[in-house]
């Protein structure tokens, strides 16, 4: 278990330094993947909520933070007032392209493993969770 999670943090880090050049987090970068596949519609909080993949994040918190940024936009539902919809910019599809292009450079970590091994990892974790 230790060695889990001293490999999560590792593989966090490498992340966290990579969208620190864009200006955003990785859990930033994940809402507005989410939006971009709902783009041109918008997206409920709780759909955002529902796809992220850490479930502990703040997601209002997230969106506030990008709205900030002009990446996404925020809007009261005008059917149920209780419902916020949120939309990605034409500035967040931007930085998304830009990204696009470097993500790759996130995996060259993997590399030190064959597609055998990679392979095998999968399958051990996926095992793990069950």
């Amino acid at each position: 278990m230790l060695n889990l999670l001293f490999t999560n943090g590792w593989l966090s880090n490498l992340q966290n330094q990579f969208f620190k050049s864009y200006g955003i987090s990785a859990q930033q970068f994940n809402v507005l993947r989410i939006l971009r596949g709902q783009h041109p519609k918008p997206a409920s909080m709780g759909l955002v909520k529902d796809r992220m993949l850490d479930k502990m994040s703040n997601s209002s918190r997230l969106v506030e933070k990008l709205r900030l940024k002009g990446l996404l936009e925020r809007n009261e539902c005008e059917s149920d007032r209780r419902q916020v919809d949120i939309l990605i910019t034409n500035a967040g599809l931007d930085l998304l392209a830009q990204i696009d292009q470097k993500i790759e450079s996130l995996d060259d970590v993997f590399r030190a493993l064959s597609e055998k091994e990679a392979t095998e990892l999968n399958r051990l974790l996926n095992k793990l969770r069950g």
